[in-house]
């Protein structure tokens, strides 16, 4: 028969794996490169585009099946993917790296800069990846992280969470051995002169709620503190230590799943912060 195929066919099927917004995928496709299917392993799921392939599939993707996993036609996307699949990748803010803004500002800068001191946009750096670094580990637990959100007039919201227990607009302080005291609206880093800095925090709260149009909560997230000491409780503000963000996911009661996902599309959006 002109249809019919031989039993080592099977073995042209190749599998490729990539990594897609941070999760693997195992694609498997023809010798010419045309896909018939991927295996979203977190999901537990194979997903056909060519249904009458199935069996060869299933051989191919054999010693990379973790376990039972459900096999048909990929799901009908959500409202929330379809605004992210149609999303211009200059303007998708979810790749961002934890410091995204210093990074570029210092690599442009480092092949014709000659300081004599230290540059404290460095320190500033590591407390944003430190604090990244913690939140992006929150994954798992149902929370999507953003990074270094750029705001009208130059400003930046350090990091953005989006989970169960709501939204947090998260400022990022390094203080790494260093005693820090909390006066509201001041904060005290060490020797260093007092700052309003709560008063900072708070507006890039303000400024996410108003581009969201929902209620987004302020959090300091301190690096590496010695010790911390806050005269009175701060006005509507978390104080946490880096080490501490991990607590964020025992909140919840907050928003559904598809809310989460809503509210990220929207929020990865750049064009979402244009005006605020």
């Amino acid at each position: 028969m002109s249809g019919s195929r031989g039993p080592d066919d099977r073995h042209r099927l190749r599998v490729i794996p990539t990594w897609r917004h941070g999760q693997e995928r195992l694609y498997v496709c023809h010798e010419d490169g045309r896909n018939v299917a991927w295996y979203d392993r977190e999901a537990g799921r194979v997903n056909l585009l060519s249904e009458g392939e199935q069996d060869d599939i299933l051989h191919a993707l054999g010693p990379f099946l973790t376990g039972p996993v459900m096999v048909g036609p990929p799901p009908v996307p959500t409202p929330a993917e379809l605004a992210r699949l149609t999303l211009h990748p200059d303007d998708d803010l979810a790749p961002n790296r934890p410091g995204e803004a210093l990074l570029i500002a210092l690599d442009r800068e480092a092949a014709h800069a000659h300081r004599l001191r230290p540059d404290p946009r460095r320190r500033a750096l590591t407390a944003e990846q430190t604090v990244g670094e913690t939140l992006d580990r929150l994954d798992g637990a149902g929370w999507h992280a953003l990074h270094s959100i750029p705001l009208p007039g130059g400003d930046r919201i350090h990091h953005l969470m989006i989970g169960p227990g709501g939204l947090f607009a998260v400022h990022a302080l390094y203080a790494r051995k260093q005693r820090v005291l909390v006066a509201d609206p001041m904060v005290t880093l060490g020797r260093r002169e007092t700052q309003p800095l709560l008063r900072r925090v708070r507006s890039d709260a303000d400024r996410a709620s108003y581009a969201l149009t929902a209620e987004v909560h302020p959090i300091l997230a301190l690096a590496g503190p010695a010790d911390l000491r806050v005269t009175a409780p701060p006005r509507g503000v978390r104080i946490l230590q880096d080490t501490d963000l991990a607590a964020l996911t025992r909140l919840g009661g907050v928003l559904k799943p598809a809310d989460v996902e809503a509210l990220h599309a929207m929020a990865r959006d750049r064009r979402t912060w244009g005006r605020v």
